[in-house]
């Protein structure tokens, strides 16, 4: 027989209406720099993404033209096999 789990569910704390929120505490100009900060560190990874897409197709393609010629036999043979 299978144990019946007791799942419990948090609670969920209801929201105060008169709470301060992180941005009201912080100011409207520290704010402002946190966002441009966080727009430029987006803007990097996506450069460095990027670069490295580009080197591993660039890798890829110094792989299959530095191939010998058992190599390409070996990949030939494998597709006629198919058939």
């Amino acid at each position: 027989m299978a144990k019946k789990r007791n799942h419990q569910r948090p609670e969920s704390k209801p929201k105060d209406d008169g709470a301060l929120l992180l941005a009201d505490a912080l100011g409207e100009d520290v704010l402002s720099k946190l966002k441009i900060a966080k727009e430029e560190l987006t803007q990097v990874e996506a450069k460095a993404e990027e670069a490295r897409k580009e080197l591993a197709i660039k890798e890829k393609k110094e792989r299959e033209a530095n191939k010998s010629f058992a190599e390409l036999l070996d990949e030939y043979e494998g597709k006629t096999r198919n058939y």
